[in-house]
């Protein structure tokens, strides 16, 4: 029996040439607002549940939520900002689940590469990942969705190879306008 649900959502596509000092105010861009509408929509005709969020402080995650979750249809949900997030490893962000996840049974975590990336790598053997595993290998774009089941029933007992893909999803795969030549 599955007992947890971890959806990993990479922020959206930023603004490279935005005028801003520091990497951590970087806003969205077009596209982004775009891939993080379409994800968001995506989440809600599937009727995926999130029970709670927990997400970077970073201006592009926040920009990314403000679109994503009113289009997820979860615009009443307040997201749980952990600054650990911002920059932070997959080792790091296991300790962030661990320590957010709480009693809520389908948690949502909102960050950035290269951290998510390896923390799904991390927690999807090579033997359990299948074609999935092998996209994220590849890549995982801004505002992808990943969503894993795990057999554990505490988020304390999150640990490397205990999940199994269910879902990943692209802002290209749902709109092919949205297909980069560098993402």
């Amino acid at each position: 029996m599955i007992l947890k649900t971890l959806t990993i959502l990479r922020h959206a596509k930023s603004g490279w040439d935005a005028p801003v000092e520091r990497d951590f105010d970087r806003p969205i861009n077009a596209r982004g607002r775009r891939g993080a509408e379409l994800i968001g929509q995506y989440l809600k005709r599937q009727s995926l549940p999130v029970e709670r969020i927990v997400a970077s402080p970073a201006v592009r995650v926040t920009e990314t939520l403000d679109i994503f979750q009113p289009a997820a249809g979860i615009a009443d949900l307040e997201p749980h900002w952990d600054r650990r997030i911002y920059l932070a490893s997959a080792a790091t962000l296991m300790d962030v689940i661990r320590d957010t996840g709480g009693d809520a049974d389908h948690v949502l975590i909102v960050g950035h590469n290269p951290g998510l990336e390896d923390l799904i790598l991390m927690l999807v053997s090579e033997s359990g990942g299948d074609a999935l595993r092998a996209e994220v290998e590849e890549k995982l774009p801004t505002c992808a969705m990943a969503r894993l089941e795990l057999d554990i029933d505490d988020w304390h007992a999150l640990d490397a190879g205990a999940a199994r893909f269910t879902l990943f999803i692209r802002p290209r795969d749902l709109d092919p306008a949205l297909s980069p030549a560098i993402d």
